[in-house]
């Protein structure tokens, strides 16, 4: 059975993290087949462009049709295109065709070096927006487009429209290179969304527009529509920034397979979850069990959201004679100690299991004589607080400078029993931190 292609006409970038290169692994990880042809050859790295030589245009025009001839193309994007021969090739190529069109006008590179000629931002303007199903430009781009200064969520719509005026279908005005704790990029189409995340401080965006870009394309062959197309690529975009790879003495690429390596190593977590419930399962612990039970997670390298995160389905309870899980474990089942975690490694990543225990006295002077032990009040939770377990990882996390501890104790609050959460860098560590804490409860 054949897959979906999804072509990048952009230049290729030495360093791996943008251009071509980016775009294949993201078009691969969205589920589409990833074709290319090639533009301009720049040799890169994190820290900027030292050379960039273009590809002859009618090299450019036998590799789009080379590839629409024989693998067939279910959808295209366009990125870096060097300068207007090369644009006015791609465009002659790809204005007429019956497959969408993401067109990427990539102009400067991240580090301020510039990929585009004067002239071929007109080619760009005049003769690809118009073909464009998608135009997806940063703000200093669609100023560059438009006239118009992209400043905000309001002159990022105007923009849109602008770009729409043009002739694309729709325009998504990207507001990452914008000041503010919130990034905002606008899609203006037959409506207006606004797709808003937490911003990430310092991190490795190197790529972003290109990861972007492709995997809107790539969801476009596959059949999604355009805004579902876009929705998928800013959740993908984001876990990528998340996760984005120290590489490098620049900015450093996201990591493209981010959400790939989440699915690869969930069998691996799984495991270790199973393998710490059975450790789990002893009258020894049995006195750290606390009344509202215990739940074990533990997070994949790249987990973003708990869905991504191995946990118990339901909590160990006491029972007569020891402890017993009453259900198996899955990814995304316990939404509450994963919160904990995912906020825990907001901070710290050296930190990926984590587990509830009972506050007990015993528990407590155990837990403060072995381990290294926060404290959270619950009373001071803010009733406009996102969710408990994420307000007590911000809280805990920022006061240690985000140095994450072996355990948070709480005293609990209205209807909130008193609880400790371990904290560790695998599972076999939390694993050995409760049977070392439940000896040590024994003893007293």
């Amino acid at each position: 059975m054949g897959r979906p292609v999804a072509l990048t006409v952009a230049g290729s970038d030495s360093g791996g993290g943008a251009g071509v290169q980016a775009d294949l692994k993201t078009i691969e990880a969205r589920g589409a087949f990833g074709a290319s042809a090639i533009t301009a050859l720049t040799a890169q790295n994190t820290t900027g462009v030292r050379a960039s030589e273009r590809t002859d245009p009618e090299l450019v025009r036998e590799q789009i049709r080379a590839v629409a001839d024989d693998l067939g193309v279910d959808a295209a994007k366009t990125g870096m295109l060097a300068d207007a021969a090369v644009a006015a090739a791609a465009a002659e190529e790809l204005r007429d065709a019956e497959f969408p069109l993401v067109v990427d006008p990539v102009v400067v590179a991240q580090a301020g070096d510039r990929l585009l000629s004067a002239d071929g931002e007109d080619v760009i303007r005049e003769e690809l927006v118009p073909a464009a199903t998608l135009v997806t430009p940063n703000a200093v781009e669609a100023e560059l487009l438009t006239g118009i200064t992209v400043e905000d969520p309001e002159s990022a719509r105007e923009a849109g429209n602008a770009l729409r005026e043009l002739g694309a279908d729709a325009a998504l005005v990207t507001g990452g290179h914008l000041p503010g704790d919130e990034v905002v990029d606008v899609l203006v189409g037959e409506e207006v969304r606004e797709f808003r995340s937490p911003r990430v401080p310092d991190a490795n965006s190197h790529g972003s527009g290109c990861t972007l870009s492709a995997a809107i394309a790539a969801d476009l062959a596959c059949g999604f529509d355009l805004p579902a197309a876009v929705a998928n690529a800013e959740v993908l975009l984001d876990r990528a920034i998340r996760h984005g790879l120290d590489l490098g003495a620049g900015t450093g690429p996201v990591h493209h397979l981010a959400g790939v390596r989440a699915r690869a190593d969930a069998p691996d977590a799984l495991a270790t979850v199973r393998e710490t419930v059975r450790a789990f399962e002893t009258s020894a612990v049995a006195p750290l069990i606390p009344e509202v039970g215990t739940s074990v997670a533990v997070a994949p390298e790249t987990a973003t959201e708990p869905a991504d995160v191995a946990a118990t389905e339901g909590r160990l309870t006491r029972v007569p004679g020891g402890v017993r899980a009453p259900g198996g474990v899955a990814l995304g089942a316990s939404s509450h100690v994963a919160r904990l975690l995912l906020g825990v490694r907001e901070h710290d990543r050296s930190v990926t299991a984590a587990c509830n225990v009972r506050a007990s006295d015993a528990v407590r002077a155990a837990a403060e004589e072995q381990l290294r032990v926060a404290t959270a009040d619950r009373t001071e939770e803010p009733a406009g607080a996102s969710g408990t377990m994420d307000w007590v990882a911000e809280r805990v996390l920022t006061r240690r400078d985000g140095d994450a501890p072996d355990a948070i104790v709480d005293d609990g609050a209205h209807g909130k029993e008193p609880m400790v959460r371990l904290l560790a860098p695998d599972a076999a560590t939390l694993r050995d931190r409760v049977l070392r804490l439940a000896e040590r409860v024994h003893a007293d």
